[in-house]
C-alpha cells in the first residue's frame, strides 16, 4: 500500500528535508486551501475521482501517434494543418518527464518543495522554444474551447510545466498548445469504433504567479492552525453540512433518551 508522506513543520521546509509537492496538489491549494491543508498536513484526502479510461485510452494513443513523427524528426499532420512551425521534440528524458510520479522536477529552495509535473508533450519550434502540449478528450455537440470556469485549472497546468521546463533553464515559449479529441456523437451506427474532431487550441501562459503561491503554500503548511476554506468548495460545504446534521441529530437523540427515563 502506498504510504502518503505528509508535510511535519519539524522536519521540513527551509533549511531541512526537501518535501515533494505535485503539480495537482499546488492545483488543489489553488481550489481550497483547507482541503489542500487536510490533505498535505493531516493525511485526510478528497474521495477518490473514478478514473477516466476513455480519457487516458486517448492519451496513450495520441503519444504513440506523435512519438513516430518525434522519431522521424517531422511534423505530425495536424500541426501542419494548423500552420504550427515546429515538430515534437526529441530528449533522452520524456519518458521520465511524463511518468506521474517523477515527471520534470525543480527544487524550489525558498519553501524547499520539490515540485514536479507529469507532462504529456513537448514540440520544439524553428527558433528552439520548447511548446508545452496537453491532450484532451471530451465529447460535446458544441465547439470545444476553453472558456469554462473549470478549465481555469488546465492553464494553470499549463502554466506550471512552463515554469518548471523554464526552471530547469529550458527555453520556453508562452505559447502552448491544448489537443482537443472530441468524440463524434452524430454517426448513425457506432459499430464498435469511436471517431473524434481533433483540433489544436493554442494557450497563452504566464507563469509569473507561480513562485509567490509556493511561498503562500509553505507559510500555510508550517502554520499549526487550519486555513479557511474557499467558498464554493463542495467538500467543505458537505463536511460543514454534515458536522451540522450530526450535532443536530444527537442532540434529538439525547432529548428522546432523557424523555424515556
Amino acid at each position: 500500500m502506498y504510504k502518503k508522506i505528509l508535510f511535519d513543520p519539524k522536519v521540513n521546509g527551509p533549511g531541512k528535508k526537501v518535501f515533494k509537492l505535485s503539480r495537482s496538489k499546488i492545483d488543489l491549494f489553488l481550489k481550497c486551501p483547507r482541503c489542500f491543508y487536510l490533505d498535505r498536513r493531516l493525511g485526510v484526502s478528497q474521495p477518490a475521482s473514478y478514473p477516466f479510461t476513455l480519457n487516458s485510452a486517448v492519451d496513450h494513443l495520441l503519444k504513440k501517434e506523435f512519438d513516430i513523427y518525434r522519431q522521424l524528426g517531422r511534423p505530425h499532420p495536424l500541426m501542419e494543418k494548423y500552420n504550427i512551425k515546429a515538430k515534437p521534440f526529441l530528449h533522452k528524458d520524456l519518458e521520465t518527464w511524463r511518468h506521474n510520479f517523477t515527471g520534470i522536477q525543480f527544487i524550489f529552495e525558498p519553501a524547499n518543495f520539490l515540485v514536479y509535473g507529469a507532462i504529456d508533450d513537448l514540440w520544439v519550434d524553428d527558433n528552439g522554444n520548447l511548446l508545452v502540449v496537453d491532450y484532451k478528450a471530451t465529447s460535446k455537440d458544441s465547439e470545444v474551447n476553453l472558456d469554462a470556469d473549470w478549465q481555469v485549472a488546465y492553464k494553470n497546468q499549463m502554466e506550471i510545466y512552463q515554469w518548471l521546463l523554464s526552471k530547469n533553464k529550458f527555453k520556453v515559449s508562452s505559447t502552448g498548445y491544448f489537443v482537443y479529441a472530441n468524440g463524434l456523437r452524430s454517426p448513425s451506427t457506432f459499430d464498435a469504433c469511436l471517431k473524434f474532431d481533433m483540433q489544436i487550441i493554442p494557450y497563452q501562459g504566464d507563469y509569473s504567479w507561480v513562485d509567490k503561491t509556493l511561498l503562500e503554500i509553505n507559510k500555510i503548511l508550517i502554520n499549526d492552525s487550519l486555513p479557511d476554506g474557499a467558498k464554493d468548495c463542495e467538500y467543505c460545504s458537505y463536511r460543514h453540512q454534515a458536522i451540522e446534521k450530526e450535532q443536530s441529530f444527537k442532540k434529538e437523540e439525547d432529548k428522546n433518551s432523557v424523555t424515556l427515563f
